[in-house]
C-alpha cells in the first residue's frame, strides 16, 4: 500500500471524488510537544469505493486539490469526533462545510455519551477494529503497510456506517436534533487563535478590572509565546498560574518569584521580562483593557442548589426515555441558569430540547412534577394538587 505523495496523484484522486454526495475524512497528527498540530496523514473514502491515504509530509506535495474538495459545499464531509480534524483544516484555510460528525450523531441515536469510533463500528457494522497502530509515531517515515491499513480502515468503515446512522436518525425524526451541533463545529470562532482572545478559554475567578486586565494580558502573552515557539500552552505556563498572576499582579521579578503557581526561577528565565512587561502594560489602564464579560450566575441560594440537583435527575430520566445522551440536551451550566430563571437563554428551553426536557424542567420547578424511584429507575409523574376548600 502506497500513500499519495505527489500533487499530480492527489489531483487525479480528487477528480475521482467529483460528484460524490459525501466523503469520509480522518487525519493522523502529532501535537504532544507543539502548539500547532503536525499533520502526518490524511485519509479519505467515498461511497463509490474510491479511497486513499495522503501524505502531507511528502516533499513538494500541494494539498490544494484536496482543500478545494473540503471547501466544496455540495459535498458533505463526514468525520468522527471532528473538532481536532476541523481545527487542522481550518488552519489550512479549508473549513469543511457542510459537516456530519458521527460521534455527535451517535449521541442522538442512542449510543451514549461521546461514543468511541471503534465502539460505533462494533455496534453498527459488527466489526472488531485492529487498534494495534493506534499510538504509533505518525511522523516517522516510511510508514509501514500495517499503519496505512489501520489508518485507511477508519474512513472505509466510516463511509459504510454513515448512511446507516443517517437513516436511523431520519426514521426517528432526529436529524434536526444534531444539525445545530454540526453547524457549531464549523464556526470559525471555535478555532480562534488570536492571543487577545485566549482568556476566553479560561475561567476568571474574579471580576474586578485590575484582575481581569492582568488575566487577559497574561493569557495573551502565553498564547503568543506558545505560538511563536510552537510549544504547548502548558509548557509555557499553567492555567492556575494565570489566575494567581492576575490576583497578585506582580510587576517585578521578586514579586513573581513569591508566587507558588509560577515555576521556580521563572522571572530570571527568557520569559520573565516579557511577562512583566505585559502585566505592566495592562495595569496602565485596567478599566480600558479588561474584557467586558457577563458574569454567569450559578445557584444563588440553598433552594436553587437543590433545584439543580433535581434537574440533574430529571435530565437523566428524560434522556434515557428519549434514548439520547444527556450532554446533547443540557449542561450543568444550563441547569444552573434554569434553576434561577424560567426564561433563561439556554438551548434546553427551546426547540426539541424543550420538548424532551425543558418544559418538564419548568414544571418540576413549579411542583407540577415529581420524581419517583421505581426499583432501579426514576419515573417522572404528574402531581395532582387537591382543590382548595371553599371558604365557609
Amino acid at each position: 500500500m502506497q500513500p499519495i505523495t505527489t500533487t499530480a496523484e492527489l489531483a487525479d484522486f480528487c477528480k475521482s471524488l467529483k460528484g460524490q454526495p459525501f466523503i469520509a475524512v480522518d487525519t493522523e497528527f502529532m501535537r504532544e510537544t507543539t502548539y500547532w498540530p503536525k499533520l502526518c496523514l490524511i485519509q479519505v473514502a467515498a461511497p463509490n469505493g474510491v479511497e486513499a491515504c495522503i501524505d502531507p509530509m511528502a516533499e513538494g506535495l500541494d494539498l490544494n486539490p484536496l482543500l478545494d474538495v473540503l471547501r466544496d459545499e455540495t459535498v458533505l464531509k463526514v468525520f468522527h469526533a471532528a473538532r481536532q480534524d476541523v481545527e487542522i483544516f481550518n488552519n489550512l484555510g479549508a473549513m469543511p462545510r457542510p459537516l456530519f460528525d458521527t460521534q455527535i450523531a451517535g449521541m442522538a441515536a442512542g449510543f451514549g455519551e461521546q461514543i468511541a469510533y471503534d465502539a460505533l463500528v462494533r455496534q453498527m457494522l459488527k466489526i472488531e477494529l485492529d487498534k494495534s497502530s493506534r499510538f504509533t509515531d505518525w511522523a516517522r517515515r516510511p510508514l509501514a503497510d500495517s499503519q496505512l491499513t489501520y489508518a485507511l480502515a477508519d474512513v472505509t468503515h466510516l463511509a459504510r456506517l454513515f448512511p446507516m446512522l443517517r437513516e436511523r436518525l431520519e426514521k426517528g425524526g432526529r436529524m434536526a436534533w444534531v444539525e445545530e451541533e454540526m453547524l457549531a463545529l464549523t464556526d470559525p470562532a471555535l478555532y480562534d487563535v488570536d492571543p487577545e482572545n485566549a482568556w476566553k478559554r479560561l475561567k476568571p475567578r474574579k471580576h474586578t478590572a485590575k484582575y481581569l486586565a492582568v488575566f487577559k494580558a497574561v493569557a495573551a502573552w502565553r498564547e503568543r509565546t506558545a505560538q511563536q515557539r510552537d510549544q504547548p500552552r502548558g509548557r509555557i505556563l499553567k492555567d492556575d498560574a494565570i489566575d494567581e498572576l492576575a490576583a497578585q499582579a506582580p510587576t517585578d521579578a521578586a514579586a513573581i518569584d513569591r508566587l507558588r503557581g509560577v515555576p521556580k526561577g521563572f522571572s530570571g528565565s527568557k520569559f520573565g521580562p516579557d511577562l512583566i512587561a505585559a502585566i505592566k502594560e495592562a495595569l496602565k489602564d485596567p478599566e480600558g483593557y479588561a474584557p467586558k464579560i457577563d458574569r454567569e450566575r450559578g445557584p444563588q441560594n440553598v433552594a436553587a442548589g437543590a433545584i439543580v440537583e433535581l434537574l440533574k435527575v430529571l435530565l437523566k430520566a428524560r434522556s434515557e426515555d428519549a434514548g439520547v445522551a444527556s450532554k446533547l440536551i443540557a449542561t450543568v451550566s444550563d441547569l444552573e441558569k434554569i434553576a434561577n430563571d424560567d426564561n433563561a437563554d439556554v438551548g434546553a428551553l427551546t426547540g426539541w430540547r424543550k420538548d424532551a426536557f425543558g418544559a418538564d424542567a419548568l414544571k418540576l420547578k413549579r411542583g407540577e412534577l415529581a420524581l419517583v424511584l421505581d426499583g432501579a429507575r426514576v419515573r417522572v409523574v404528574e402531581v395532582r394538587r387537591a382543590p382548595k376548600a371553599a371558604a365557609e
